[in-house]
């Protein structure tokens, strides 16, 4: 990912977790994280609206501790339906915020279809959508720094 903005990138990846409240017509998301490295720390998985992008808000979200190598499943329970972004940050220095090097990301992390990315993202870049009629299911891919 190059040239990305750094208050930008820092602001979606930092303020995620923050937990939403259900509703009569929420849906489960699952959604699988593929390429976690074993690199200690947290990785902190949430979903965020339009309103909240790119912002210190969150919907819904959850933090596994100590993530081992390989792919792991989080599942959301009671998301509205909408549009939502979901980003993944590998929290290795445990501040809940992206650690940046040169203004690129110095830490790992995921955002859907995030491996296009070439600059900051918009919404429209990295939503998906939960439907009225219940449950989705998103795959995203972690990306780690070089020789870090």
């Amino acid at each position: 990912m190059q040239k990305v903005q750094k208050a930008a990138l820092a602001a979606t990846l930092s303020s995620f977790v923050l937990m939403g409240a259900g509703s009569a017509l929420a849906g489960d998301v699952v959604i699988t994280v593929t390429g976690v490295q074993a690199r200690g720390g947290d990785l902190l998985v949430g979903l965020q609206t339009s309103a909240q992008f790119l912002k210190q808000a969150g919907d819904h979200g959850e933090i596994i501790k100590a993530p081992t190598a390989g792919t792991r499943v989080v599942t959301l329970k009671d998301v509205p339906p909408g549009d939502y972004s979901v980003s993944v940050l590998h929290d290795m220095n445990g501040d809940q915020q992206m650690a940046l090097a040169n203004g690129m990301p110095a830490e790992g992390w995921a955002m859907f279809r995030g491996e296009t990315l070439r600059a900051a993202p918009t919404f429209d870049q990295v939503k998906f959508t939960v439907p009225a009629s219940g449950d989705a299911q998103v795959s995203v891919a972690m990306q780690y720094p070089a020789g870090r």
